[in-house]
């Protein structure tokens, strides 16, 4: 007989993991990336659209990596940085229990390489010019060679790497859940089920914190706008 949704056996408990502002990031995220590939496949008009949502991720990016320095237990970089020999000792199975509450070795690898790939993509957007009516804000700074590159990168290498890495992020997310580990589930409200005598050291998740957050992710938009901003009038 399964147990009713949000029951708890006896003897185990609920532990924030992931806090508030580290999934309403996830989620908003992959909402911008998913636009991103629409709006970059259609071009035309739907390319201004492509631009916010650029701007918006750039936005997200730097919230992210200052909250991965003051946000949550779970939330920091600090809580999952794993040197080679862990990782080594994950794939041959000798797991530790806190891979199974936060990111594994593997889990890890993952958030870094998307970081890195969507810092570089956005950066790239940043220099771009499609050479018919949208260039970014940034190439009046660098020179044409440069501009070339950029563009080259950001439509014909930056975007496979990104469809690459968020299609490998789906099939762990499978995987996982064929496994029977709810790592959708916990984006979603938090917690995780962990055994009452079970050590471990929850995430800070309350309305200070939140606010810490609201006022990091301001100050991420203000320098999004400032980017913005920086493109040459049109005339």
């Amino acid at each position: 007989m399964s147990s009713p949704p949000g029951f708890v056996d006896r003897g185990m408990v609920r532990v924030r993991i992931w806090d508030l502002p580290t999934r309403l990031f996830h989620w908003v995220l992959a909402l911008c990336v998913t636009g991103l590939v629409i709006t970059g496949s259609l071009g035309g008009d739907a390319m201004n659209l492509h631009f916010r949502l650029g701007y918006t991720v750039i936005a997200l990016l730097i919230f992210r990596l200052s909250w991965g320095l003051v946000g949550g237990y779970w939330s920091r970089f600090s809580a999952f940085v794993y040197g080679p020999s862990t990782l080594v000792r994950y794939l041959k199975g000798q797991s530790e229990p806190k891979h199974e509450l936060g990111h594994s070795p593997t889990g890890a690898l993952s958030v870094f390489a998307l970081l890195a790939v969507l810092l570089a993509q956005v950066g790239t957007g940043l220099f771009s010019d499609d050479e018919i009516a949208f260039v970014g804000p940034l190439t009046r700074f660098i020179s044409n060679a440069n501009v070339s590159l950029a563009t080259g990168y950001h439509k014909n290498i930056g975007k496979w790497l990104l469809l690459a890495l968020v299609l490998l992020h789906l099939l762990a997310v499978l995987f996982y859940a064929w496994r029977k580990r709810a790592l959708v589930v916990a984006m979603l409200h938090g917690d995780k089920v962990v055994a009452a005598n079970t050590d471990v050291k929850a995430s800070r998740d309350d309305w200070r914190s939140r606010g810490l957050a609201a006022v990091l992710l301001l100050l991420a938009a203000a320098a999004a706008y400032g980017l913005a901003s920086l493109a040459a009038p049109a005339f």
